[in-house]
C-alpha cells in the first residue's frame, strides 16, 4: 500500500476516475437548475468535505507562516478554479457530457504548453506527440457529425 501512497500515477488515475464521475454526476445534477447555483452547491460540498478531511486527519492546524507569494498564487489558482467550474457547469447544462468533458481536458494540452513556456518544463518528442494526439482527439470529439 505504501507504493500507492507515494506513486503520482496512482493519484493521477484516481483523479481521472473522480473527474469522470464528476462530469456524469454534474450533468445529472445541473438538470433543471441554474448552472451557477449548481456550481455554488458543489463548491460548498467540496469545502465541507476538505474541512472534514483536515479535521479527521489532524491537519486542521495553524500552518505557520505562509509566504505572501504562495498566498497570492493560491488565491489566483482558486479564482481560476472557480471560473473553470462555472464555465464547466454552463457547458454541461447546454452540451453533452461526452463532448464537454473531453474539451475540458484540453487543459492537459494547455498545461503542457504553459508548463514549457512559463515554468521551463520539458517534454520529450514522444510527450509532445501525445499532447498533439490529445488535441486531435478533442477536436474529433467536439466536431458534430
Amino acid at each position: 500500500m505504501r507504493f500507492f501512497a507515494a506513486n503520482w500515477q496512482f493519484w493521477a488515475l484516481l483523479s481521472a476516475i473522480f473527474a469522470a464521475m464528476t462530469a456524469i454526476l454534474a450533468k445529472l445534477g445541473v438538470a433543471g437548475i441554474n448552472s451557477d447555483l449548481a456550481t455554488f452547491i458543489r463548491t460548498i460540498v467540496v469545502a465541507a468535505a476538505l474541512g472534514m478531511l483536515l479535521i479527521v486527519t489532524g491537519q486542521f492546524a495553524a500552518p505557520g507562516p505562509i509566504p505572501r507569494r504562495a498566498i497570492v498564487f493560491l488565491i489566483l489558482s482558486g479564482l481560476a478554479t472557480g471560473a473553470s467550474w462555472l464555465c464547466y457547469f454552463r457547458a454541461l447544462d447546454i452540451g453533452q457530457a461526452a463532448q464537454v468533458a473531453p474539451v475540458d481536458k484540453l487543459s492537459v494540452v494547455l498545461v503542457a504548453i504553459f508548463g514549457a513556456l512559463l515554468l521551463g518544463e520539458h517534454l520529450s518528442l514522444r510527450g509532445w506527440i501525445g499532447i498533439a494526439l490529445i488535441s486531435l482527439g478533442v477536436v474529433l470529439v467536439a466536431i458534430k457529425g
